[in-house]
């Protein structure tokens, strides 16, 4: 596993740095300016890092034969040529300055997804956006990796549909051009994803066996699978989120809306919490704890000077102030040198 930092804006990128979340806003803008603004908004009220859009024109992606995935099928309920469908959700170029004004006035990270090929990295490169996120989509498209990563801008790679020798190869080619600041992300590419699709384990494998850090974008229902994959080790986490999953879109039905996106977000804050040091030994409120429920060695009856302990008038109770339990086999058979009365912790003057 690296341990190697990368720098994307003001965030230090890394294993052992608080988790990078990417708050996904896609497409789920539905074209209109005032939608984005509000998920630029949303996402910074949840405590994302980050709010990712997706830059490019509809006839640079796809032909006009194109066919429409099954899941944008299903979650818009019609079926049309997929360059129709993406045209209305397209985000003008006009849009671009009054979202990153919003960005910068919230605090939080503003880039894109350059899915429109060159011109639509050329685009976001004069935006100064802080890094480029390339969708699964584009895994296999080496020329397009190859022309974003020679502008030495931090790269996050989606991983869905792939396999290692396909996701090395990416590396590679990404690598060859000089920058070294790429993220892979694991993923699986349906929307929603099931659980028995998720594959945890796999982003374990690239983490040990790739030369890059290593993250998770998920596409599942809920918030439950982020949070296992941050404690299994992912140092991003991205997920797409609306502001209403009734929404007419084919993104909307898998994504977050804003409470929950903000409940996830604090799950994912937690989980370091949660998961602590490696060393196992009582805690500031254990240790107070400890003299409550502990036990100790006491008298079960009263006992006069001279009497010889035993299992009858030796005993373990609480509170856990006294002699340890582990002393009280070698205490049997010993004589008191003092009465004693019922019900009192055995001191190491008694015997």
């Amino acid at each position: 596993m690296t341990q190697r930092t990368i720098r994307i804006g003001t965030k230090t990128i890394g294993y052992g740095q608080p988790v990078f979340v990417i708050a996904e806003a896609g497409v789920n803008h539905n074209g209109r300016l005032d939608l984005a603004l509000k998920l630029v908004d949303a996402a910074a009220d949840a405590g994302a890092d980050a709010v990712k859009f997706q830059t490019f024109h509809a006839e640079d992606v796809v032909t006009g034969k194109g066919k429409m995935a099954a899941y944008q099928k299903k979650n818009l309920g019609k079926t049309e040529s997929q360059v129709a469908m993406l045209k209305k959700l397209e985000l003008q170029d006009r849009f671009y300055a009054s979202l990153i004004a919003r960005a910068k006035k919230r605090k939080i990270l503003f880039f894109s997804a350059p899915h429109g090929g060159p011109s639509s990295v050329d685009f976001l490169r004069r935006l100064n956006v802080p890094a480029f996120k390339f969708g699964s989509g584009d895994l296999t498209n080496l020329p397009l990796l190859a022309y974003a990563a020679k502008m030495d801008i931090p790269v996050i790679l989606g991983t869905g549909m792939s396999t290692m020798k396909e996701v090395r190869a990416a590396i590679r080619v990404i690598h060859r051009a000089g920058n070294r600041k790429l993220v892979a992300l694991h993923c699986t590419s349906n929307y929603p994803c099931p659980f028995e699709e998720v594959n945890l384990r796999a982003m374990q494998t690239m983490m040990r066996d790739l030369d890059v850090l290593v993250g998770y974008s998920d596409h599942t229902e809920g918030i439950q699978v982020p949070s296992m994959a941050v404690t299994l080790g992912a140092c991003v986490i991205e997920k797409h989120f609306t502001l209403n999953r009734k929404m007419k879109g084919p993104d909307h039905a898998a994504s977050l809306e804003p409470d929950e996106l903000t409940e996830m977000i604090r799950a994912i804050r937690r989980v370091p919490v949660i998961l602590g040091s490696s060393v196992k030994r009582p805690t500031s409120s254990e240790r107070v704890m400890m003299r409550d429920v502990r036990k100790s060695i006491v008298t079960l009856a009263p006992v006069d000077k001279g009497d010889v302990f035993t299992k009858k008038n030796l005993g373990i109770k609480r509170p856990g102030t006294g002699l340890v339990p582990r002393a009280y086999l070698d205490i049997l058979g010993k004589r008191a040198i003092k009465d004693i009365d019922a019900d009192t912790l055995l001191r190491r003057g008694d015997f």
